[in-house]
């Protein structure tokens, strides 16, 4: 297993609001996490930093995060026990209105790999060299898409594309998508829409396909080509090798 994450503010915004890191524990499991906050006078980086921060200090309190079913509670109870301190924070600094922030993680042990969503950040899986989009934008234009409202064309450049419709901190009650995804995968990726606005799949996957590169160039490399495009947003990526493309099991 190999991983490294990256988070770098862009070209555009003047402080960075994401969050992101890979932690492992005593029992090898990984939990992936990448938030991308909201809200105004910097009180973003204050949500995806509690959610991040939250969701760390539980793994690590943990030797394991158990079976399948024990993992999906866990997700759920957290990000529950996340949703109210962010209200509650937002409740005692009255300059953190609107503060909110998505959060998208993966739980990787040795006998399940599944995601959690709440919001636009994005969780992919790399599978014989092809990259799968595992979890759905909580956006207003990908529910517009999904009615057929619109086409997913017109979705790219809509003037609402930023519209959540669900994020940590923005309702009373919140429970995350959960994706149970097969453990032959070769990697994840999670990312926030500062990588997904930028570049297309296709060219994210072959990025991350250049068996030149070192896992650490690939994600600086990605990076490069957000900010090279306009680095109109932060953009953060968690990423995890599991085993090399095309490597039998």
């Amino acid at each position: 297993m190999k991983s490294f994450y990256l988070t770098d503010v862009g070209r555009v915004r003047s402080h960075n609001e994401d969050s992101v890191t890979i932690l492992k524990n005593n029992s090898g499991e990984y939990l992936l996490m990448v938030a991308d906050g909201m809200g105004g006078h910097r009180a973003g980086e204050v949500a995806s930093s509690i959610a991040i921060t939250h969701f760390g200090k539980r793994f690590n309190e943990m030797s394991s995060v158990g079976s399948l079913e024990d993992a999906v509670n866990w997700m759920n109870d957290n990000a529950s026990e996340v949703n109210n301190e962010i209200i509650e924070y937002a409740k005692n600094n009255s300059e953190a209105t609107g503060l909110g922030t998505t959060l998208v993680l993966a739980l990787l042990t040795k006998n399940y790999l599944i995601f959690g969503n709440i919001g636009d950040s994005t969780g992919y899986v790399l599978k014989n060299g092809r990259l799968h989009r595992v979890t759905k934008p909580h956006s207003l234009v990908n529910l517009l898409v999904e009615t057929g409202q619109l086409t997913e064309e017109e979705a790219k450049y809509h003037p609402k594309k930023n519209v959540l419709m669900k994020a940590l901190g923005a309702m009373e009650k919140v429970e995350l998508d959960i994706f149970d995804v097969d453990l032959s995968s070769e990697a994840i990726l999670l990312c926030s829409d500062g990588l997904t606005n930028m570049l297309t799949d296709e060219q994210i996957e072959r990025v991350l396909n250049d068996k030149a590169l070192t896992i650490e160039e690939k994600i600086i490399k990605l990076i490069r080509k957000c900010n090279v495009r306009g680095g109109q947003d932060n953009v953060s990526i968690a990423y995890l090798e599991m085993k090399e493309s095309g490597e039998e099991e």
